[in-house]
C-alpha cells in the first residue's frame, strides 16, 4: 500500500470513529435529560456525563432510557474497536517494512 492511500484510509477511518463518537456523546445528552438525577439544572453548559451513563449511574430505569444506554454503549465499543484495528493495522504495516 503506498504512503498516500494508507494516509487516506486513516483520514477516513478518523472521520468515521469521530461522527459515530459525536453521535455516542449526543445519545448521552438525551441520557441525561431523561434521568432526574442527571439532569443540568444549574444554567451553566457541562461536559456530558458520559462515565454516569456507561455505568448506569443516576440513569432512569424505564425501558427507552435503558435502550439508549445500550445503543450508546454499542457505538462506544465501535470506537474502542476501530482503534484495535487500527493499531492492529499499523503494528502490520510496520513488521512489513
Amino acid at each position: 500500500m503506498t504512503g498516500t492511500s494508507f494516509y487516506m484510509l486513516c483520514g477516513a477511518w478518523a472521520l468515521v470513529m469521530l461522527a459515530i463518537f459525536i453521535h455516542a456523546i449526543r445519545l448521552s445528552y438525551r441520557i441525561e435529560a431523561r434521568s432526574p438525577d442527571l439532569t443540568n439544572r444549574s444554567g451553566f453548559p457541562r461536559n456530558a456525563m458520559m462515565f454516569h451513563t456507561v455505568t448506569n449511574m443516576n440513569v432512569a430505569r424505564d425501558q427507552e432510557t435503558q435502550a439508549m444506554r445500550r445503543r450508546m454503549n454499542r457505538l462506544l465499543l465501535i470506537v474502542l474497536a476501530g482503534f484495535a484495528l487500527l493499531w492492529a493495522g499499523v503494528s502490520l504495516v510496520e513488521s512489513a517494512e
